[in-house]
């Protein structure tokens, strides 16, 4: 464990349990991320029971949760993301030190990492909000209002074709094969159809 008490590799370490915690906000459920980030932060917690610390930069590390979730939260993110993000290095950086204030960690594992850490960081969240965000492909209530065609009769049951796809398909007046119908409703994997003009 001698190792964890290098502050180069202590805070590589406490870089890659925030950016695994970060992540497991931004795609929950997983789990990976969730119990990667827990070894990680308790790694980084032994090193920091261990090594001397700046308490002015373990609270910037926990102040930066709060832009990051309105980070993941509003449109107008890259400001709260960059916010967090600055929280995050300086807090990292200045965490382990050395003469009660001078930063323990070598200044280009510190650049190379939170410059790594950042841009990954920032291109993980746009993009992973950005799909939350997009409209399902298979989004079925777009088929509301489409007009298509009867192919069988269509009355308490039948098919319509819609949309590039045959449907099953209800109607509170009989609707001929071959007619132009249009969705008014649907319910489930059945479109309720009337008659087009």
């Amino acid at each position: 464990m001698d190792i964890l008490l290098n502050p180069n590799v202590a805070y590589l370490i406490l870089l890659g349990g925030i950016l695994l915690a970060m992540m497991s906000l931004v795609t929950p459920g997983t789990g990976l991320f969730e119990i990667g980030a827990f070894f990680c932060l308790a790694l980084a917690g032994y090193a920091i029971y261990n090594l001397f610390f700046n308490w002015w930069a373990l609270i910037f590390l926990a102040l930066s949760v709060v832009p990051f979730v309105y980070a993941i939260q509003k449109p107008n993110r890259g400001l709260y993301l960059a916010g967090s993000i600055l929280l995050l290095v300086l807090g990292s950086v200045f965490l382990f030190t050395v003469d009660g204030w001078k930063p323990a960690v070598n200044p280009f594992v510190a650049f190379a990492a939170s410059g790594s850490f950042a841009a990954f960081l920032w291109i993980a969240v746009e993009k992973s909000v950005q799909a939350v965000a997009v409209r399902p492909s298979h989004d079925m209530d777009v088929l509301v209002g489409m007009v298509g065609e009867a192919r069988t009769r269509v009355h308490a049951e039948g098919s319509v074709y819609v949309g590039g796809e045959l449907w099953s398909a209800r109607s509170e007046k009989s609707i001929p094969a071959g007619s132009a119908v249009r969705v008014i409703h649907r319910e489930g994997f059945v479109l309720i159809v009337e008659k087009a003009n």
